[in-house]
């Protein structure tokens, strides 16, 4: 079922009856709706042209969003470019030519610095413009906490270090989860995300050919999967690498819980994925959302929640920035 087109100011942030305040007195849900009450719509109006443009926006938007939280926390550190004195996020590997939806940020924060000019962050458009997105696909919508402040660098070490891998291990993988105050049922959920999306076949060839070393296939794989992805992804290092595959070959453009069935069916695309069934806890998760759609839903809120909260700058600390490809220069930083 295709979302509402806009209509009107009336779409509000979220459907809570009062003021919650979260973390510092700093942040609150209502925190533009005197300095920007157009906020809302802009988003709305983008994110609704973006979805009918592109069925794979909201997959991208939940990544890039992740992908800025788990590394050095919530900053839109992600979206700054690299300058003479700084290489940034974007070209880290599990980042270049990888992270998409760039542009429709940016179109929002035009538009927003026309009707609210130096007021709302490019974290907390980015926040709410996943959010939209993820909405616009049938997906639940969840709290975001409003009025934090966008990072003054990022760091492409930082990447290498923090950010999850698609190969590695539910142990390594669990480990950076925690260290941001996230736990494993938070893993579990957030892998939910890839009910949409795609992932190119570097990812997850190893499975394919090479798995862990074996010079075989993985054994547990769905074999008319294997098949599939075989021809898809050739045993070869060439532009081949770069082709696309759903990570839930059921129903790619909507967001619901058959990444959980597959999963349990053996074809989930990635060896994290895959993982999620080997260690009897995840297991036991992945079980309860394949049979529950609207746990999965309340639970993956709960998670976006968290994960929004993690290390972000309010109060004086960060800037508004003005652009959200570079750092501002001129307002005493």
């Amino acid at each position: 079922m295709a979302p509402n087109p806009p209509i009107s100011l009336s779409f509000l942030f979220l459907t809570l009856p009062f003021v919650f305040f979260v973390q510092s007195t700093e942040l609150r849900y209502d925190f533009y709706d005197e300095s920007c009450p157009h906020l809302p719509m802009i988003i709305r109006n983008h994110i609704w042209d973006a979805v009918q443009n592109d069925t794979r926006i909201a997959a991208s938007l939940l990544r890039l969003q992740f992908h800025d939280c788990i590394v050095d926390g919530c900053d839109a550190s992600v979206l700054l470019d690299d300058t003479k004195d700084m290489k940034g996020e974007k070209n880290a590997p599990g980042n270049v030519k990888s992270l998409r939806g760039f542009e429709v940020i940016d179109a929002i924060k035009t538009d927003v610095e026309t009707y609210c000019p130096e007021t709302v962050s490019c974290v907390d458009i980015l926040s709410l413009a996943t959010r939209e997105a993820v909405y616009q696909v049938e997906g639940p919508s969840w709290r975001v906490p409003l009025g934090r402040r966008d990072g003054l660098t990022a760091n492409f070490k930082s990447v290498q270090e923090q950010l999850p891998s698609p190969k590695a291990s539910l142990e390594n993988n669990t480990a950076k989860f925690t260290s941001k105050g996230l736990d494993l049922k938070d893993l579990v959920v957030l892998s939910g995300a890839h009910t949409i999306g795609f992932a190119r076949c570097v990812t997850f060839k190893l499975r394919l050919f090479n798995y862990k070393g074996s010079g075989q296939p993985d054994p547990d794989i769905n074999a008319a999967m294997l098949s599939d992805l075989q021809s898809m992804c050739p045993n070869r290092n060439d532009g081949t690498n770069a082709n696309l595959a759903p990570l839930d070959v059921a129903t790619v453009d909507s967001f619901d819980n058959e990444y959980y069935t597959n999963l349990i069916s053996g074809v989930g695309l990635l060896e994290s994925d895959h993982g999620l069934m080997a260690d009897s806890n995840t297991a036991q998760m992945v079980r309860q959302y394949s049979f529950d759609t609207n746990l999965f839903y309340d639970d993956f809120a709960e998670s976006m929640f968290r994960l929004n909260t993690v290390r972000v700058l309010s109060g004086r600390d960060g800037q508004i920035r003005k652009n959200c490809h570079v750092v501002n220069v001129d307002d005493g930083y």
